[in-house]
């Protein structure tokens, strides 16, 4: 018999985090509840989950604090916020933080849940689809898609997963435009028509995301990410030869 799935959830509200635990485990999840960030960092660190909960306003470490900490150790465990704060900054600070996706309370327990099986159906079709090592030049960057880093020099730094997924497209679409369109597919299963809550929140992460890989490749100043308006993106890297 397959083992369940382990989530970890950090919830201070002690209701709210049992009914969560206690929906989730209905769902046949193993869930491991701690009400506060300090708790849920010792319970990251001393297991393996397959997902992140996390709620921001936590006593002892809030949940951003927690979330680069967490990345710290992975950039593969996919990570949702679970939060009252909803306004504009406070998602763009999450998605900086490292989160796949940000709820906002009060949310419905059916939306959790499809949220939940979104990405981890997102995160079994990456494994499922891994590439042998590919290893692309971008300018006096080196970018290994297999182990997520990204090299200047003697420099090389982790990527997380959504930033290696974007970078990876940028790479094949190269000198090309890729399209905002089909980003959202590939890397986050949207497909909404533009304009629609999800695709419109989505597009904000993305840009979050592309702000990030900017400030990664700014060494070399022949490499640029170059806004395409109403298209999408261009990744613009020297031809060699």
């Amino acid at each position: 018999m397959d083992e369940p799935l382990k989530i970890l959830l950090c919830e201070d509200e002690e209701n709210l985090g049992t009914i969560l635990q206690e929906l989730l485990q209905s769902k046949k999840f193993a869930v491991t509840l701690c009400t506060d960030g300090e708790q849920g960092w010792e319970a990251f660190k001393s297991a393996k989950y397959d997902l992140c909960l996390l709620d921001i306003m936590m006593p002892k470490r809030d949940g951003l604090t927690l979330a680069k900490d967490i990345r710290s150790l992975s950039t593969e465990v996919p990570i949702i916020f679970l939060t009252a704060l909803g306004m504009r900054e406070n998602i763009l600070e999450g998605f900086r933080s490292g989160a796949d996706d940000y709820i906002t309370k009060p949310f419905s327990m059916e939306e959790l849940l499809l949220r939940i099986e979104a990405i981890l159906r997102r995160t079994a079709k990456h494994e499922a689809e891994k590439e042998p090592q590919r290893i692309y030049k971008i300018g006096s960057y080196v970018f290994n898609t297999t182990t997520q880093t990204l090299s200047f020099g003697e420099t090389s730094r982790r990527l997380t997963t959504k930033e290696c997924e974007l970078l990876s497209l940028l790479c094949l679409f190269a000198n090309q435009t890729l399209e905002r369109s089909h980003a959202l597919n590939v890397i986050w299963g949207i497909s909404e028509p533009a304009g629609s809550h999800d695709n419109t929140f989505t597009q904000r992460s993305m840009d979050v995301y592309v702000t990030k890989l900017r400030r990664m490749l700014d060494g070399d100043p022949r490499v640029e990410i170059k806004n395409v308006h109403g298209k999408g993106y261009k990744l613009v890297v020297p031809v060699e030869g």
